[in-house]
């Protein structure tokens, strides 16, 4: 069987060798979680993705979340699964059945269920004692082959989800003090600059320091000084601004853009955190990091419950859409004639832009599943 991203290509033969993947493709060690390996008929691991073990167990959730999960693997035309619960029994053995339950009906061949808890494994599948003691067979993921060469492709694992988390999270100390500083800063600038030209007046320079963003972070350089980032994410709160940026986002440059709407919503203020932290969500879906992603619009539906952007894009992950489609709905072009031949300003127009508007049955082209 290969589990593969856009970095890494390796072989396992073994239900050790495969959980030894499973924290590099997430990028995390899980834990209460379950891990669902999409398979295809050649052995290929191309969608990998992650559920909150319901705590307490219920059969009713259980059940749910196999027909989710079964359902997305349909979808992407992944005709085999591996489905790993990490933690007690009495938490993973009600998914564990769900599944057995569900998968003959569904058309998806489950070709391994699995516990994982301090440092063994067990299956939920296998009855030979000679490979599947009762007392489990104990594994260390980062010994395993399979481990060392995702890690020497540069696919770490750090400790735990909420250390993923702490990646994208708001700036701190003495940075944060900076950024209030600076923000107050932009807001004084863009007020008079609306005074003086009215409430259109922040789009030109809005465009172009998006521009200038991109272009200076595929140079590999970062933004200086804070007030860079402050103007940015002011800039980015006007929809034509936005979605011009959102149009930018060539998957070729996936990396440089990935590390430019990490930076800028990191130090974006409270107020301006959305917009940044849903187009980080974009790209990192492009990357094939859904968890990410998904952590990305968890702080922007925090600073904004109702932007439309990440609600959209909460939806496109949750329904296990393949970053193959992770293409930008329009082009930089189209979205300034979009502005233009609305006959509203585009200051004033209501939070659903004509980019953020799903395209009909878009969620149902087969490819990589990100994880969640």
């Amino acid at each position: 069987m290969n589990t593969y991203s856009a970095r890494a290509h390796v072989r396992v033969d073994s239900p050790a060798g495969l959980l030894a993947t499973i924290p590099h493709l997430l990028g995390f060690t899980p834990a209460d979680s379950l891990v669902v390996l999409g398979v295809t008929s050649e052995g290929r691991v191309p969608g990998t993705f992650r559920y909150d073990l319901p705590d307490p167990p219920d059969a009713t959730t259980a059940a749910e979340i196999a027909g989710h999960a079964l359902g997305v693997l349909v979808r992407q035309n992944l005709p085999v699964a591996v489905v790993a619960g990490y933690g007690p029994g009495t938490r993973v053995t009600p998914l564990a059945d769900a599944f057995r339950a569900a998968a003959p009906t569904s058309g998806v061949r489950l070709h391994d269920v699995l516990r994982v808890e301090d440092g063994r494994y067990w299956s939920y599948l296998c009855t030979n004692p000679a490979c599947c003691a009762a007392e489990g067979v104990v594994f260390d993921p980062a010994a395993d082959p399979a481990s060392r060469a995702l890690t020497a492709a540069g696919l770490g694992v750090l400790a735990s989800r909420e250390a993923l988390a702490a990646t994208i999270g708001p700036v701190t100390g003495a940075d944060a003090d900076a950024m209030r500083q600076a923000t107050a800063q932009a807001e004084r600038a863009a007020d008079l600059l609306i005074a003086r030209k009215g409430p259109d007046a922040l789009i030109r320079p809005g465009l172009a320091v998006v521009r200038a963003s991109i272009r200076l972070y595929r140079e590999g350089r970062s933004i200086v000084p804070l007030i860079g980032y402050a103007w940015l994410a002011l800039t980015l709160r006007q929809l034509q601004i936005r979605d011009d940026a959102w149009a930018r986002m060539d998957p070729l440059h996936q990396v440089s853009h990935l590390r430019l709407w990490t930076d800028v919503a990191r130090h974006a203020q409270p107020g301006y955190i959305a917009a940044p932290a849903s187009l980080l969500a974009f790209t990192a879906w492009q990357g094939g990091d859904g968890a990410l992603a998904n952590l990305a619009l968890d702080r922007a539906l925090a600073d904004q419950p109702d932007y439309s952007l990440a609600l959209l894009l909460r939806d496109v992950l949750d329904a296990g859409t393949p970053p193959t489609l992770a293409t930008p709905p329009m082009t930089p072009e189209e979205v300034a004639e979009s502005y233009t031949t609305s006959g509203q300003s585009p200051a004033r127009r209501e939070e659903s832009s004509p980019a953020s508007q799903p395209r009909p049955g878009e969620n149902e082209a087969p490819g990589e599943t990100a994880a969640t």
